[in-house]
């Protein structure tokens, strides 16, 4: 499991391109049959990808963790982005189509996923972070996620966002995730730009095709810098910085926050004569 270390905005507007990717991106996250996991000291977040395709996989607790199971002090969140798959919590299975999630609370011992299909495995993109108190367990499907109509085709970022681990389904500790899907014709995920100082947030571009690339916008708002992504890459978000994105073609993104407040409005939006 990669570990990146928390970043001073002091010291990453002096960053060049390498080491801004190095310090903040993650490349291609899914690979048959493995489990890849990546831990952020920006607010303790794992995430990753995790996609079986001939054997079951078994989520256990990295050496990093210092725990005995990987949820012993943790809850989780997975949104599946491929074929049909089964998550197993304790002995229970949940069926997890496309576009379809899970929560998973604090003290769940045994965590497993497989796909129902060899030749259309699962893709479960998974985050997770520290936890207090136990919360149950529950799959949300896409029709009972929270879909939200936003932007305008006018302004280049008509899309729609999905709220599956959100208040307002679920009881959770302090983790929100959900999906967003950018229409065609239509570029930004979100302009004008916020920052949540009481949060941090990652964002996993995917459904991208070959040749797209998404330039996702990060740092002060006064001393922006940006990433380029392809299809299925994430990108890290400390709670300072801005983080939006235009692409050269429609696409959809999983957003997953952790930290003090998890109220998905708490954001500070940034005046388009402050950014630069």
């Amino acid at each position: 499991m990669k570990v990146f270390y928390s970043n001073h905005p002091d010291d990453v507007k002096k960053y060049d391109t390498e080491e801004l990717r190095e310090k903040f991106h993650v490349g291609r996250i899914f690979s048959p049959d493995s489990i890849n996991l990546y831990y952020s000291h920006q607010d303790r977040i794992i995430f990753g990808g995790i996609m079986p395709s001939h054997k079951v996989l078994n989520l256990e607790a990295a050496e990093e963790l210092r725990a005995e199971y990987f949820l012993e002090r943790r809850e989780l969140g997975a949104i599946n982005i491929g074929g049909k798959g089964v998550v197993t919590v304790d002995n229970t299975e949940y069926l997890i189509d496309k576009y379809e999630a899970i929560y998973v609370g604090k003290g769940s011992k045994k965590l497993s996923f497989s796909s129902e299909s060899l030749e259309d495995p699962a893709k479960f993109y998974i985050a997770s972070c520290p936890a207090h108190r136990s919360c149950p367990t529950r799959k949300i499907s896409y029709d009972e996620a929270i879909h939200t109509k936003a932007g305008s085709a006018a302004d280049v970022n008509k899309r729609q966002i999905n709220k599956y681990i959100h208040d307002d389904i679920l009881d959770t500790c302090q983790l929100a995730m959900g999906m967003t899907a950018i229409e065609e014709g239509s570029a930004w995920n979100t302009m004008p730009c916020h920052i949540h100082e009481m949060r941090m947030e990652v964002y996993m571009y995917f459904d991208m095709e070959e040749d797209a690339r998404v330039f996702h916008f990060m740092g002060l708002p006064h001393e922006t810098r940006h990433i380029v992504v392809k299809n299925e890459e994430v990108v890290i978000s400390p709670c300072w910085s801005i983080h939006a994105g235009v692409g050269t073609k429609n696409y959809k993104f999983i957003w997953s926050m952790c930290g003090e407040n998890k109220d998905y409005d708490d954001m500070d939006n940034i005046p388009m004569d402050v950014i630069r």
